[in-house]
Protein backbone atom coordinates (compact mmCIF):
# COMPACT_ATOMS: atom_id res chain seq x y z
CA UNK A 1 0.00 0.00 0.00
CA UNK A 2 1.24 3.31 -0.80
CA UNK A 3 -0.09 5.41 1.72
CA UNK A 4 -2.34 4.99 4.78
CA UNK A 5 -3.33 8.79 5.22
CA UNK A 6 -4.74 11.39 2.91
CA UNK A 7 -5.98 15.01 3.10
CA UNK A 8 -9.25 15.63 0.37
CA UNK A 9 -9.23 19.21 -0.24
CA UNK A 10 -13.25 19.88 -1.01
CA UNK A 11 -16.48 17.75 -0.11
CA UNK A 12 -18.96 17.72 -2.96
CA UNK A 13 -19.58 14.58 -4.89
CA UNK A 14 -16.15 13.47 -6.02
CA UNK A 15 -14.52 14.74 -2.12
CA UNK A 16 -16.84 12.36 -0.68
CA UNK A 17 -17.28 9.51 -2.52
CA UNK A 18 -13.48 9.25 -2.71
CA UNK A 19 -13.29 9.31 1.46
CA UNK A 20 -15.45 6.66 1.28
CA UNK A 21 -13.78 4.96 -1.45
CA UNK A 22 -10.29 5.17 0.41
CA UNK A 23 -11.84 3.86 4.01
CA UNK A 24 -12.68 0.92 2.02
CA UNK A 25 -9.41 -0.10 1.74
CA UNK A 26 -8.59 1.03 5.14
CA UNK A 27 -7.45 4.40 4.42
CA UNK A 28 -7.94 7.24 6.85
CA UNK A 29 -8.74 10.89 5.23
CA UNK A 30 -9.42 14.04 6.45
CA UNK A 31 -11.61 15.75 3.90
CA UNK A 32 -11.27 20.20 4.01
CA UNK A 33 -14.07 22.08 2.88
CA UNK A 34 -14.19 26.23 3.18
CA UNK A 35 -17.82 26.16 2.82
CA UNK A 36 -19.39 26.42 6.50
CA UNK A 37 -21.66 23.53 5.76
CA UNK A 38 -22.44 21.64 2.33
CA UNK A 39 -25.37 22.78 0.06
CA UNK A 40 -25.54 20.93 -3.71
CA UNK A 41 -26.15 23.77 -6.07
CA UNK A 42 -28.30 22.83 -9.21
CA UNK A 43 -31.15 20.35 -9.22
CA UNK A 44 -30.94 17.45 -10.79
CA UNK A 45 -28.46 14.51 -11.66
CA UNK A 46 -28.43 11.21 -13.47
CA UNK A 47 -26.46 8.25 -12.29
CA UNK A 48 -25.78 5.47 -14.65
CA UNK A 49 -24.77 2.05 -14.16
CA UNK A 50 -21.35 2.66 -14.19
CA UNK A 51 -21.52 5.03 -11.31
CA UNK A 52 -24.30 3.08 -9.19
CA UNK A 53 -22.32 0.23 -9.27
CA UNK A 54 -19.75 1.94 -7.25
CA UNK A 55 -21.94 3.43 -5.11
CA UNK A 56 -23.16 0.14 -4.57
CA UNK A 57 -19.84 -1.18 -3.69
CA UNK A 58 -19.28 1.76 -1.30
CA UNK A 59 -22.54 1.01 0.79
CA UNK A 60 -25.07 3.67 0.22
CA UNK A 61 -27.07 3.02 -2.93
CA UNK A 62 -29.78 1.59 -0.87
CA UNK A 63 -30.17 4.70 0.55
CA UNK A 64 -30.78 6.72 -3.02
CA UNK A 65 -32.95 3.61 -4.23
CA UNK A 66 -35.14 4.41 -1.15
CA UNK A 67 -35.93 7.76 -2.82
CA UNK A 68 -34.84 8.17 -6.23
CA UNK A 69 -36.51 7.71 -9.43
CA UNK A 70 -35.25 4.55 -11.78
CA UNK A 71 -36.73 5.95 -15.37
CA UNK A 72 -37.81 3.16 -17.93
CA UNK A 73 -36.59 5.17 -20.78
CA UNK A 74 -33.56 7.71 -21.71
CA UNK A 75 -35.48 9.09 -25.04
CA UNK A 76 -34.59 11.76 -27.73
CA UNK A 77 -37.07 13.72 -28.97
CA UNK A 78 -37.84 16.62 -31.54
CA UNK A 79 -38.18 20.59 -29.59
CA UNK A 80 -40.46 21.22 -32.66
CA UNK A 81 -42.98 18.95 -33.01
CA UNK A 82 -42.22 16.68 -29.70
CA UNK A 83 -42.14 13.50 -31.54
CA UNK A 84 -39.84 10.60 -29.76
CA UNK A 85 -37.21 9.95 -32.31
CA UNK A 86 -35.10 7.62 -30.37
CA UNK A 87 -34.76 5.44 -27.28
CA UNK A 88 -32.60 3.79 -25.01
CA UNK A 89 -34.11 1.52 -22.46
CA UNK A 90 -33.30 1.67 -18.82
CA UNK A 91 -34.98 0.72 -15.88
CA UNK A 92 -35.47 -2.97 -15.27
CA UNK A 93 -33.37 -3.49 -18.64
CA UNK A 94 -30.66 -1.41 -16.96
CA UNK A 95 -30.21 -3.98 -14.21
CA UNK A 96 -30.41 -6.84 -16.34
CA UNK A 97 -28.27 -5.70 -18.94
CA UNK A 98 -25.29 -3.54 -17.17
CA UNK A 99 -26.11 -5.38 -13.58
CA UNK A 100 -26.38 -1.81 -12.20
CA UNK A 101 -29.14 0.97 -11.96
CA UNK A 102 -29.71 4.02 -13.81
CA UNK A 103 -31.38 6.56 -11.25
CA UNK A 104 -32.42 10.74 -10.89
CA UNK A 105 -32.68 12.17 -8.20
CA UNK A 106 -32.00 15.89 -6.52
CA UNK A 107 -28.15 16.61 -5.88
CA UNK A 108 -28.75 17.35 -2.51
CA UNK A 109 -29.77 14.03 -2.15
CA UNK A 110 -26.76 11.87 -2.93
CA UNK A 111 -24.85 14.89 -1.26
CA UNK A 112 -26.71 13.87 2.03
CA UNK A 113 -26.94 10.45 1.64
CA UNK A 114 -22.74 10.54 1.12
CA UNK A 115 -21.84 13.10 4.00
CA UNK A 116 -24.15 10.72 6.09
CA UNK A 117 -21.90 7.71 5.44
CA UNK A 118 -18.40 10.05 5.54
CA UNK A 119 -20.28 11.20 9.22
CA UNK A 120 -20.45 7.60 10.19
CA UNK A 121 -17.32 6.28 9.23
CA UNK A 122 -14.14 6.21 12.24
CA UNK A 123 -11.45 6.42 9.61
CA UNK A 124 -12.99 9.79 7.87
CA UNK A 125 -13.11 13.26 9.34
CA UNK A 126 -15.11 16.15 7.92
CA UNK A 127 -13.36 20.08 8.76
CA UNK A 128 -16.23 22.24 7.51
CA UNK A 129 -15.25 25.82 7.04
CA UNK A 130 -11.63 25.37 6.64
CA UNK A 131 -10.28 27.23 3.97
CA UNK A 132 -6.69 26.57 2.38
CA UNK A 133 -3.67 28.67 2.25
CA UNK A 134 -1.36 29.51 -0.32
CA UNK A 135 1.36 27.07 1.01
CA UNK A 136 -1.23 24.27 0.94
CA UNK A 137 0.84 21.50 2.56
CA UNK A 138 1.33 24.10 5.41
CA UNK A 139 -2.38 25.02 6.07
CA UNK A 140 -3.48 21.27 6.17
CA UNK A 141 -0.81 20.65 8.43
CA UNK A 142 -1.88 23.07 10.91
CA UNK A 143 -5.61 21.55 9.81
CA UNK A 144 -5.34 18.21 10.17
CA UNK A 145 -2.67 17.64 13.31
CA UNK A 146 -0.17 15.75 10.69
CA UNK A 147 1.39 16.15 7.57
CA UNK A 148 -0.90 13.34 4.68
CA UNK A 149 0.79 10.98 2.48
CA UNK A 150 -1.01 12.52 -0.58
CA UNK A 151 -2.97 15.78 -0.67
CA UNK A 152 -6.29 15.15 -3.68
CA UNK A 153 -7.95 18.17 -5.01
CA UNK A 154 -11.59 17.52 -5.19
CA UNK A 155 -12.06 20.98 -5.15
CA UNK A 156 -13.82 22.02 -8.93
CA UNK A 157 -13.35 23.44 -12.06
CA UNK A 158 -11.88 26.39 -9.75
CA UNK A 159 -9.38 24.31 -8.15
CA UNK A 160 -6.52 26.45 -6.10
CA UNK A 161 -4.93 22.78 -5.76
CA UNK A 162 -4.37 22.83 -9.02
CA UNK A 163 -2.25 25.11 -8.95
CA UNK A 164 0.39 23.28 -7.28
CA UNK A 165 0.92 20.95 -10.36
CA UNK A 166 2.78 21.82 -13.30
CA UNK A 167 0.97 22.07 -16.93
CA UNK A 168 -2.19 21.30 -14.93
CA UNK A 169 -5.14 21.69 -16.94
CA UNK A 170 -6.94 25.20 -17.24
CA UNK A 171 -10.41 26.16 -16.88
CA UNK A 172 -12.63 27.43 -19.97
CA UNK A 173 -15.77 28.75 -20.20
CA UNK A 174 -17.31 26.95 -22.93
CA UNK A 175 -19.98 29.29 -24.26
CA UNK A 176 -23.19 27.34 -23.03
CA UNK A 177 -25.38 28.03 -20.37
CA UNK A 178 -27.72 26.01 -18.25
CA UNK A 179 -30.74 27.27 -17.29
CA UNK A 180 -32.26 24.83 -14.55
CA UNK A 181 -35.55 24.71 -12.76
CA UNK A 182 -37.89 22.63 -11.16
CA UNK A 183 -41.73 22.34 -12.07
CA UNK A 184 -44.11 20.90 -9.79
CA UNK A 185 -46.20 17.99 -10.65
CA UNK A 186 -49.55 19.81 -10.89
CA UNK A 187 -48.21 22.30 -12.97
CA UNK A 188 -46.36 19.90 -15.57
CA UNK A 189 -47.41 19.85 -19.35
CA UNK A 190 -48.83 17.16 -20.41
CA UNK A 191 -45.60 16.48 -22.98
CA UNK A 192 -43.31 16.37 -19.55
CA UNK A 193 -43.18 11.93 -19.32
CA UNK A 194 -43.40 10.73 -15.50
CA UNK A 195 -41.25 7.45 -16.47
CA UNK A 196 -38.70 8.76 -18.90
CA UNK A 197 -35.52 11.47 -19.21
CA UNK A 198 -35.99 12.94 -22.43
CA UNK A 199 -33.61 15.35 -24.74
CA UNK A 200 -35.70 17.77 -26.97
CA UNK A 201 -33.34 18.62 -29.52
CA UNK A 202 -32.99 21.37 -31.78
CA UNK A 203 -30.77 23.91 -33.32
CA UNK A 204 -27.71 25.20 -31.63
CA UNK A 205 -29.44 24.13 -27.78
CA UNK A 206 -31.46 21.45 -26.22
CA UNK A 207 -34.21 20.49 -23.18
CA UNK A 208 -33.58 17.95 -20.99
CA UNK A 209 -36.55 16.91 -18.53
CA UNK A 210 -36.57 13.71 -16.26
CA UNK A 211 -38.90 13.50 -13.14
CA UNK A 212 -37.37 14.47 -9.35
CA UNK A 213 -39.71 12.33 -6.84
CA UNK A 214 -37.80 14.19 -4.21
CA UNK A 215 -39.04 17.80 -5.67
CA UNK A 216 -42.46 16.20 -6.52
CA UNK A 217 -42.36 17.20 -9.83
CA UNK A 218 -39.65 17.52 -12.73
CA UNK A 219 -35.91 18.86 -13.18
CA UNK A 220 -35.72 20.47 -16.30
CA UNK A 221 -32.13 21.71 -18.18
CA UNK A 222 -32.23 24.06 -20.80
CA UNK A 223 -29.05 24.64 -22.47
CA UNK A 224 -28.09 26.84 -24.84
CA UNK A 225 -24.90 29.96 -26.00
CA UNK A 226 -24.22 32.70 -23.21
CA UNK A 227 -22.28 35.30 -21.44
CA UNK A 228 -19.78 34.12 -19.08
CA UNK A 229 -20.58 36.07 -15.33
CA UNK A 230 -17.22 35.48 -14.12
CA UNK A 231 -16.34 32.29 -11.56
CA UNK A 232 -19.63 31.29 -10.22
CA UNK A 233 -22.05 28.49 -10.75
CA UNK A 234 -25.41 30.26 -9.75
CA UNK A 235 -26.44 33.48 -11.25
CA UNK A 236 -29.42 35.71 -11.15
CA UNK A 237 -30.56 36.64 -14.60
CA UNK A 238 -31.84 39.37 -15.82
CA UNK A 239 -35.09 40.15 -17.84
CA UNK A 240 -32.66 40.18 -21.02
CA UNK A 241 -30.72 37.29 -20.50
CA UNK A 242 -34.10 35.50 -20.06
CA UNK A 243 -35.09 36.91 -22.99
CA UNK A 244 -31.90 36.37 -25.26
CA UNK A 245 -32.51 32.31 -23.98
CA UNK A 246 -36.05 32.76 -25.21
CA UNK A 247 -35.00 33.81 -28.84
CA UNK A 248 -32.58 30.81 -29.04
CA UNK A 249 -35.66 28.38 -29.08
CA UNK A 250 -37.71 30.46 -31.37
CA UNK A 251 -39.28 27.63 -33.48
CA UNK A 252 -39.37 25.23 -31.00
CA UNK A 253 -43.26 23.80 -30.02
CA UNK A 254 -45.77 26.21 -28.14
CA UNK A 255 -45.91 23.95 -25.28
CA UNK A 256 -41.89 23.98 -24.78
CA UNK A 257 -41.88 27.80 -25.23
CA UNK A 258 -44.75 28.28 -22.70
CA UNK A 259 -42.90 26.21 -19.89
CA UNK A 260 -39.24 28.32 -20.49
CA UNK A 261 -41.57 31.28 -20.59
CA UNK A 262 -43.47 30.55 -16.88
CA UNK A 263 -39.93 29.82 -15.72
CA UNK A 264 -40.28 30.95 -12.08
CA UNK A 265 -36.57 30.74 -11.25
CA UNK A 266 -34.07 33.62 -13.30
CA UNK A 267 -31.30 31.95 -12.64
CA UNK A 268 -28.74 30.30 -14.74
CA UNK A 269 -25.70 28.04 -14.31
CA UNK A 270 -22.00 29.11 -16.32
CA UNK A 271 -20.76 25.38 -18.13
CA UNK A 272 -17.08 25.23 -17.84
CA UNK A 273 -14.67 23.00 -18.60
CA UNK A 274 -10.84 22.25 -18.19
CA UNK A 275 -8.47 22.20 -20.78
CA UNK A 276 -5.80 18.70 -21.11
CA UNK A 277 -2.81 18.60 -18.14
CA UNK A 278 -1.59 16.65 -16.03
CA UNK A 279 -3.66 15.15 -13.27
CA UNK A 280 -0.58 14.54 -10.89
CA UNK A 281 2.64 16.19 -9.50
CA UNK A 282 4.31 12.54 -9.19
CA UNK A 283 4.98 13.14 -5.57
CA UNK A 284 2.02 13.77 -3.22
CA UNK A 285 -0.83 15.94 -5.11
CA UNK A 286 -3.26 14.47 -7.32
CA UNK A 287 -6.68 15.85 -8.68
CA UNK A 288 -10.42 13.96 -9.43
CA UNK A 289 -13.78 15.24 -10.63
CA UNK A 290 -13.89 18.68 -12.16
CA UNK A 291 -10.72 19.73 -10.71
CA UNK A 292 -9.00 17.41 -13.51
CA UNK A 293 -11.76 16.85 -16.07
CA UNK A 294 -14.44 19.37 -16.14
CA UNK A 295 -16.52 18.52 -19.01
CA UNK A 296 -20.02 19.48 -20.87
CA UNK A 297 -22.95 17.77 -19.78
CA UNK A 298 -23.69 16.55 -23.07
CA UNK A 299 -23.27 12.96 -21.98
CA UNK A 300 -24.61 13.54 -18.64
CA UNK A 301 -21.37 12.01 -16.80
CA UNK A 302 -19.91 14.97 -14.95
CA UNK A 303 -20.96 13.03 -11.59
CA UNK A 304 -20.33 9.90 -12.58
CA UNK A 305 -16.30 10.15 -13.53
CA UNK A 306 -15.81 11.85 -10.50
CA UNK A 307 -17.36 8.66 -8.65
CA UNK A 308 -14.84 6.49 -11.63
CA UNK A 309 -12.07 8.84 -10.32
CA UNK A 310 -12.65 7.62 -6.34
CA UNK A 311 -13.18 4.31 -6.86
CA UNK A 312 -9.72 3.97 -9.12
CA UNK A 313 -7.24 6.51 -7.20
CA UNK A 314 -8.07 4.48 -4.28
CA UNK A 315 -7.33 1.15 -6.17
CA UNK A 316 -4.64 2.21 -6.84
CA UNK A 317 -3.30 4.09 -3.79
CA UNK A 318 -4.06 0.49 -1.85
CA UNK A 319 -2.39 -1.31 -4.29
CA UNK A 320 0.69 -0.27 -5.56
CA UNK A 321 3.13 0.28 -3.04
CA UNK A 322 5.12 3.84 -4.77
CA UNK A 323 2.76 6.41 -4.18
CA UNK A 324 4.38 8.11 -7.61
CA UNK A 325 3.90 4.51 -9.62
CA UNK A 326 -0.06 5.10 -8.48
CA UNK A 327 -0.61 8.50 -9.18
CA UNK A 328 1.06 8.28 -12.69
CA UNK A 329 -1.29 4.81 -13.34
CA UNK A 330 -4.50 6.41 -12.19
CA UNK A 331 -3.58 9.54 -14.30
CA UNK A 332 -2.91 7.56 -17.48
CA UNK A 333 -6.10 4.96 -16.52
CA UNK A 334 -8.20 7.70 -16.15
CA UNK A 335 -7.50 9.88 -18.90
CA UNK A 336 -8.12 7.67 -21.58
CA UNK A 337 -11.50 6.72 -19.98
CA UNK A 338 -12.14 10.67 -19.91
CA UNK A 339 -11.38 11.18 -23.43
CA UNK A 340 -13.53 8.80 -24.77
CA UNK A 341 -16.55 9.63 -22.69
CA UNK A 342 -15.51 13.71 -24.23
CA UNK A 343 -15.56 12.40 -27.60
CA UNK A 344 -18.90 10.78 -26.94
CA UNK A 345 -20.49 14.55 -25.16
CA UNK A 346 -19.18 16.01 -28.37
CA UNK A 347 -20.83 13.58 -30.79
CA UNK A 348 -23.84 14.15 -29.07
CA UNK A 349 -23.79 17.67 -28.96
CA UNK A 350 -23.22 17.58 -32.78
CA UNK A 351 -26.45 15.55 -33.07
CA UNK A 352 -28.42 17.69 -30.45
CA UNK A 353 -27.74 21.04 -32.31
CA UNK A 354 -27.55 19.73 -35.82
CA UNK A 355 -28.74 22.55 -38.34
CA UNK A 356 -31.00 21.69 -41.88
CA UNK A 357 -31.08 18.90 -43.84
CA UNK A 358 -28.49 16.97 -41.34
CA UNK A 359 -31.05 17.12 -38.89
CA UNK A 360 -33.60 15.70 -41.34
CA UNK A 361 -30.89 12.71 -41.64
CA UNK A 362 -30.24 12.62 -37.98
CA UNK A 363 -33.66 11.81 -37.39
CA UNK A 364 -34.21 9.03 -40.11
CA UNK A 365 -30.89 7.53 -38.64
CA UNK A 366 -32.07 7.82 -35.06
CA UNK A 367 -35.59 6.29 -36.19
CA UNK A 368 -34.41 3.14 -37.82
CA UNK A 369 -32.07 2.20 -35.00
CA UNK A 370 -34.14 -0.32 -32.59
CA UNK A 371 -33.76 0.67 -29.04
CA UNK A 372 -31.05 -2.66 -28.28
CA UNK A 373 -29.34 -1.58 -31.04
CA UNK A 374 -28.56 2.37 -29.43
CA UNK A 375 -28.12 0.39 -25.82
CA UNK A 376 -25.29 -1.73 -26.96
CA UNK A 377 -23.70 1.16 -28.28
CA UNK A 378 -23.68 2.47 -24.66
CA UNK A 379 -21.95 -0.73 -23.17
CA UNK A 380 -18.64 0.53 -22.85
CA UNK A 381 -19.98 2.96 -21.28
CA UNK A 382 -23.00 1.93 -18.61
CA UNK A 383 -21.12 -1.56 -18.23
CA UNK A 384 -17.67 -0.12 -17.39
CA UNK A 385 -15.91 -1.82 -14.31
CA UNK A 386 -13.94 0.72 -12.42
CA UNK A 387 -10.94 -0.94 -10.53
CA UNK A 388 -7.81 -2.77 -10.65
Amino acid sequence: MAISHAAIVGAGMAGLTTALALAARGIRTDIIEQAPHLAEVGAGLQISPNASRILARLGVLSGLEAVWTEPERIAISSGKSLHQLSHVPVGRFARERWRAPYGVMHRATLQHVLQAAVENNPLCRLHLGQRIGQNCRTSIKSMIGSTPDVIIGADGVWSSIRDEIENAPEPDFSRNVAWRFTVAAEKAPSFLMPQAVTAYVGPSCHLVCYPLREAGGFNVVAIASGVSPGETWEVHASMEQKRMLLRQFKGWHPEILSLLTGMESGKFWPLYQVSDGRWQNGRDIVLVGDAAHAMMPFAAQGAAMAIEDAWELAARLAATPALGDALSSYETSRKARIARVRNRGAFNRFAYHVRGPLRVGRDIVLALRPPQALAADLDWLYGYEAGV
